[in-house]
């Protein structure tokens, strides 16, 4: 502990003459402050994107890891009894909880987007859907397909395994994606951060020279360096992930219709996930300056 607090010293006492070294305003210092605003800003998105993508594989995964839909497409004459073959036919599979024929009403509603309000369900060649709920171990897919095929020729088994795969596959992509997108902003800010040191370091070797030659150690010059960029940052991190904030709270909260477009509200404790954003955007810019200063304090030598 001693140790981690010796390592940010710097940073927190203040020292008023070492801070005359770094200039207190300026376009280094409003470039700064407002690139480290706009790296949290869009820190904050890149984490509720994430968390979003994370939270939409897991779902797609549970919902449809155990559900499962028969399509029957029948003679009209033949329909009723052929559905009523396929759901005797679940009944005594082992690893299905329940199966159930889908009303003409609840095909319409899953039809209405797609064809719009009032559908004339039964007057159309629309395939009777029997849905199935399935066991955490799930059942013999081959042996029902093949009972189905001797009981009802009509029925054919969706899994939903091929539609399963993709979509949590891309949601898991996405997730990476997000987090990949935040270690590339904080490589940014560290970046940006280490050329602004740079330049000031530069801009200031006349008076680092000065300081010199009455006795400051480069320890004390690059405090002063060090302190300043870093509550720089912090303050410019703070102020955008406030914005970023108060713009995820704007979004619309998740629904059936919307989907993955209105979820991307941070939920339960992951909205403490944006408080995280101006401490390690401060830690960033403590390294990076600190490098910065003692490379080129070096240099200067």
């Amino acid at each position: 502990m001693k140790r981690f607090l010796e390592f940010f010293k710097p940073l927190m006492q203040a020292d008023l003459g070492a801070d005359r070294v770094v200039p207190p305003s300026g376009f280094t210092v409003r470039l700064t402050v407002f690139t480290s605003a706009a790296m949290a800003f869009l820190t904050v998105f890149a984490l509720a994107l994430s968390l979003a993508a994370d939270r939409l594989a897991t779902n797609w995964g549970e919902e449809l890891a155990r559900s499962s839909t028969i399509r029957i497409s029948a003679p009209a004459g033949q329909m009723a009894a052929q559905t009523e073959a396929a759901l005797k036919v679940l009944t005594q599979t082992p690893g299905v909880v329940s199966a159930r024929a889908l009303t003409a009403e609840e095909q319409q509603a899953l039809l209405e987007p797609w064809f719009g309000p009032g559908l004339p369900v039964d007057q159309l060649p629309v395939p009777q859907l029997i849905e199935i709920a399935e066991t955490a171990q799930g059942y013999d897919s081959e042996g029902l397909r093949l009972r189905l095929q001797a009981e009802a020729p009509g029925a054919v088994l969706d899994e939903h395994t091929r539609w399963r795969k993709p979509l949590v596959a891309a949601a898991s992509r996405l997730n990476l994606l997000g987090w990949v997108s935040i270690l590339l902003i904080t490589a940014t800010t560290g970046a940006m951060v280490t050329l602004a040191a740079n330049a000031s370091l530069a801009a200031n070797a006349q008076v680092i020279e000065v300081l010199r030659l009455v006795g400051a150690t480069d320890g004390y010059i690059a405090s002063a360096f060090v302190r300043r960029y870093t509550l720089r940052v912090l303050t410019g991190a703070a102020v955008g992930t406030v914005l970023g904030f108060i713009a995820i709270l704007l979004m619309p909260g998740g629904s059936d219709a919307g989907g993955f477009l209105t979820g991307l509200r941070f939920q339960g404790w992951h909205w403490l996930w944006p408080a995280v954003v101006p401490p390690l955007a401060a830690l960033v810019a403590f390294a990076a300056t600190q490098a910065a200063a003692r490379r080129v304090l070096g240099e200067l030598a």
